[in-house]
This record gives C-alpha cells, structure tokens and sequence, in this order.
C-alpha cells in the first residue's frame, strides 16, 4: 500500500503558542512528506509491497532497516496529527479512559510525571508512549522511528521528541515542549477511540 502524506486536521497556526505554524509547516510539509517519499521508494519490488502499513511497520523491523525507519516515522505521524488538538491536554478525559489511568498507572498526575520523564529521559531522538501490553497501559519509549508496534504492544499516545518537533519553538527545552504537549495539546478522544480498538 503506497504510503500518502495525510493533510493536517487543523490549520497551521490552530496550535500555538504550544506549536508554531513554522513548526508544523516544517515538520509536516517537509519531514512527514521525505518518509513518505523515501518509504515508497524503499517500498518498491519488496514482499511488502500491497500490505497495510502496521505489517511493513512489524514485518521490515530487523530486517529492511531503511524501510522500516520511513514506514515507522509515517505511521507515527499520521496518529502524531491526530494526536494534538486546539485547546487540548490536560485532565478532561474521557471517562473510561481515566479510570484505565487510574487502575493501570496510579492516577493522571503520575501518568503525566511519567510521560513526560519517558520523553526526557529518551537519549537523543524518539518518540515516548502511552501504550496497551496484555491488556494494560504501560509507559514506554523507542528510539528514532520504533513504536510500540515492535514491542508486542499497541501506541495509543505518542509524542515526537526529535529536535525538529520543538526546536524552533522551544530550542533545547524538551521538558517544557513535553510539559505544555500533555497539558494543552492532546487529543484525549482520539486517545480513547484508539485505546478501545486496542482492547
């Protein structure tokens, strides 16, 4: 299955100040389309070619590692979108989902600690995870274009931590793009509709 750069679901000014129209016409424009471009090159004459993207995400990984690294920074970014809001983040969520916080990972203050300790904490670039593992959320993070997919577990929150997510906007201050991420930008629907097809 060709790979195709999605358009955004909002304008490019709709996030700031927490995310620049720069930013995102940077980083949408420009990285997201060269994964798209170079995946579907790389994409080409392989045993891939015609599949959904989560098989060549999980089929290519360890095995066609230049595929892999366009195929899994595509696919996380097509949910990285969907991912952000205008006036989201914070503790308005969903019900249900809330209640997984609560059960799973001690509560939304934890979680937040969590995260953004994951994104902080994630030598050079990658990516840091709210995910679903035997049927639980669990907090991970992946270097460069891995995802929780590789991992035996499905993403249902991720956030870009390579420099050019927040350098124009934040320069060297990954804590504080991680902070004002969680507390103003998530799409906490988008979270639930992906967390209740994981379950």
């Amino acid at each position: 299955m060709a790979f195709e750069l999605p358009d955004l679901p909002y304008a490019y000014d709709a996030l700031a100040p927490y995310m620049s129209a720069e930013t995102l016409e940077y980083h949408h424009d420009k990285h997201h389309l060269a994964y798209v471009n170079n995946g579907n090159n790389l994409l080409k004459g392989t045993e891939w070619e015609g599949k959904s993207l989560e098989e060549i995400v999980k089929g290519s990984y360890g095995r066609n590692q230049g595929l892999f690294n366009n195929a899994g920074q595509h696919y996380n970014h097509i949910h990285f979108w969907k991912w952000m809001k205008p006036n989201g983040g914070g503790k308005k969520l969903p019900e249900k989902l809330a209640k997984a916080i609560d059960a799973d990972l001690g509560g939304y203050d934890k979680f937040r600690d969590e995260f953004i300790n994951a994104g902080v904490t994630q030598f050079g670039s990658g990516w840091n995870w709210l995910a679903v593992k035997d049927g639980k959320l669990a907090i991970m993070k992946t270097p460069n274009g891995e995802n929780p997919l590789v991992h035996g577990a499905t993403p249902i929150l991720g956030c870009d931590v390579w420099e050019h997510s927040y350098y124009i906007d934040y320069r060297n201050r990954r804590p504080d793009y991680l902070a004002a991420w969680v507390d103003h930008l998530i799409n906490w629907e988008y979270v639930e509709e992906l967390f209740d097809k994981a379950r």
